[in-house]
């Protein structure tokens, strides 16, 4: 009987351990995501270059995209609203220094993407505002260029070679870390025209447009629309907003951790199928005992509190050994995978404990009843 009860509990431990092991690293992964998304701010606009909607036009005809330029950056960024239009175009070089040469990514952009996209300076000061079309040739490093190539960290006023042209380095950016596989250390960043040259190229990969908290994203986007409409005579671009972005991830997340829970749940049912055979077999093994605790008074209440009770604490022994094989399994994947980002509210464990006590009740109510409902002269008999 010992052994039955236990292996009732443990199914239940496991379905509460999984469930809220589950739900958690949903969760985790969920913040996680959108704290990557936010950390360049949450009022972010991306215009890029071509229309990815289908059009309505006969087949085999290709709409002729034309490119964004930088002078599309600079009519946008003197919309109302708009407090920075960042042009980007990204490529690969070599970065040469004295004796020193370094392979690494080539970011084009402008004196407004240190503060649009909230990176910080660890060193000296980022692009100043110059002319779009003819910007001094000064450069900003990221942490880890930096850090090979000025080891003493004598990075800000140093000459460097980018491709086969020569910049003059104004600061080092602090570090960022990876987003979505690029890494934002091992960066180089120059003015978006200085790039174009370098890689032969007119069009700009996208450019970011960051609002005022004043202006709400539909009202902001209309405007791009009809500016950008009106400079190339069609919509052959498109915007993504942070707040879509979002939105989409969330919903994506959101049916995962339904999925994760709908497991957790099956494992919780398979615990209840358990504790309810084990009241079952009680319920026949005791059929003598009801039968005396009726004989000696006992009101039919009581028998049935009893065996609730009985079902109850057998679910809540397993909730609890559920929780401390969470918090064991958490403390393990702290140690071995410290990057997984794993949430365990105490919400979590407190809905956990109580779905086990409901699950101890409903598995517990038939067999319950059952002894409740038992002839007392019968039962005497162990009939």
């Amino acid at each position: 009987g010992r052994t039955r009860s236990l292996l009732s509990a443990l199914g239940i431990a496991i379905g509460i351990a999984s469930v809220t092991l589950l739900t958690g690293i949903g969760e985790g992964l969920r913040l996680y995501l959108l704290d990557s998304f936010s950390q360049f701010g949450s009022r972010l606009i991306a215009v890029t270059p071509g229309k990815t909607e289908t059009g309505g036009g006969p087949p085999g005809i290709l709409a002729s995209s034309r490119p964004l330029l930088l002078v599309d950056a600079d009519t946008l960024r003197r919309l109302p609203g708009i407090e920075a239009a960042i042009p980007v175009i990204q490529g690969q070089g070599e970065i040469r220094t004295a004796g020193l040469t370094r392979n690494t990514a080539i970011l084009g952009t402008n004196h407004q993407a240190a503060q649009g996209w909230r990176f910080r300076l660890a060193q000296g000061r980022f692009l100043p505002d110059d002319d779009s079309a003819m910007p001094r040739a000064y450069a900003v490093l990221g942490a880890t260029v930096a850090r090979e190539l000025f080891p003493q960290g004598d990075a800000p006023g140093a000459l460097i070679r980018v491709g086969d042209r020569r910049f003059r380095v104004t600061g080092v950016m602090e570090p960022k870390g990876q987003f979505l596989g690029f890494d934002l250390d091992d960066m180089v960043y120059i003015p978006t025209s200085h790039a174009q040259a370098l890689f032969n190229q007119d069009g700009l990969q996208e450019i970011d447009l960051v609002y005022s908290a004043h202006y709400d994203e539909p009202t902001i986007s209309s405007a791009i629309k009809r500016q950008l409409i009106a400079r190339h005579g069609s919509e052959d671009f498109t915007l993504y907003s942070q707040q879509d972005m979002l939105a989409s991830l969330d919903k994506i997340l959101t049916i995962v951790k339904a999925a994760i829970g709908g497991l957790g749940i099956v494992s919780l049912l398979i615990g209840a199928v358990g504790i309810f055979s084990i009241m079952s077999i009680a319920q026949q093994e005791r059929i003598p005992e009801i039968g005396l605790l009726q004989a000696l008074g006992c009101r039919r209440q009581q028998i049935l509190l009893l065996f609730l009770g009985e079902a109850m604490a057998l679910a809540l022994l397993g909730g609890g050994m559920g929780i401390t094989l969470l918090l064991a399994i958490r403390q393990l994947l702290a140690i071995t995978l410290p990057s997984l980002p794993l949430t365990v509210h105490p919400t979590y464990l407190l809905l956990a404990l109580l779905s086990s006590a409901l699950v101890g009740l409903a598995a517990g109510v038939a067999p319950a009843l059952r002894a409740m409902r038992q002839d007392p002269v019968v039962a005497l008999h162990g009939e």
